[in-house]
């Protein structure tokens, strides 16, 4: 175990964005002895085509709780309905206080730029909530920190108005599976929403065909970053990481000289 704990929490815009974007470095992390948090700032209970409301949003609770067991993290859901969030000064505040609560190192979350609003708000509200967090009579009820924490974003393919340019890669070759996991507890998304113009995955093999389109999916992250994972791991292994989880490091927040992202990402030899 370290002796100083890296405590890094990601914020999603919904339930199943951050497992998707980060779960593979979670359960890097957390089995070096860090803590993780995942926030999903919406209730998602709008992210179904024939069933939604409040028995969504305490489905997709229930899955966030079943994927934070596979990963041995803690999960949060805001109470916020999917669609409806919004970079304003109330839930500006929310973020603060759950930033100033949990105390992390290292915040990751969307850029600002991205199809969905709920996205979009995500990077704004946290942007804010970085610098707002050392600000003592914002949110004066709740102790404010004494330097922002280092902001990070997860991997997106959108070029307007900037592209996504890593900063780290991690391969995720080792825990990829269970990874997959992590995200088959997201049923309602993974074989419902996400097919409902499709046929249906039989029951019994919905796993296989799960870990089949991830694969797919994070090969696909692995060669985009393949320059960086090459920088951080080396010619050899770099070329033959086959799926990778990337983080590009914002200028709002703190920001890391080498020493310091080698402590917040302890993955590299």
């Amino acid at each position: 175990m370290p002796d100083e704990p890296i405590r890094v929490l990601v914020f999603g815009a919904h339930p199943d964005d951050s497992d998707l974007r980060c779960g593979g470095m979670a359960m890097k992390w957390r089995a070096l002895g860090h803590a993780v948090k995942f926030i999903s700032m919406t209730n998602g209970d709008t992210g179904h085509h024939e069933m939604g409301g409040g028995p969504l949003a305490r489905r997709r609770y229930q899955e966030t709780q079943c994927a934070a067991r596979v990963a041995d993290i803690e999960y949060e859901v805001f109470d916020i309905h999917n669609g409806a969030l919004e970079p304003n000064l109330f839930y500006r505040g929310m973020t603060i206080v759950a930033i100033r609560e949990f105390r992390p190192d290292l915040v990751i979350c969307h850029r600002p730029c991205d199809y969905h609003p709920d996205h979009r708000a995500v990077g704004v509200l946290v942007q804010d909530a970085i610098f707002g967090c050392t600000i003592p009579n914002v949110m004066a009820l709740t102790p404010e920190l004494e330097r922002s924490p280092v902001l990070g974003y997860t991997y997106d393919r959108f070029t307007e108005p900037t592209p996504y340019v890593p900063t780290v890669a991690i391969d995720t070759d080792d825990v990829f599976e269970r990874k997959c996991d992590m995200v088959h507890c997201h049923e309602s998304q993974m074989y419902e929403w996400n097919l409902r113009f499709s046929d249906p995955v039989p029951e019994g093999e919905r796993r296989q065909w799960l870990g089949e389109r991830l694969a797919q999916r994070f090969a696909d992250v692995a060669d985009d970053a393949r320059d960086c994972l090459v920088q951080w791991y080396g010619q050899e292994r770099g070329n033959a990481i086959a799926t990778a989880e990337t983080v590009m490091i914002s200028q709002y927040g703190s920001v890391p000289d080498g020493d310091r992202l080698r402590e917040l990402f302890p993955f590299f030899d």
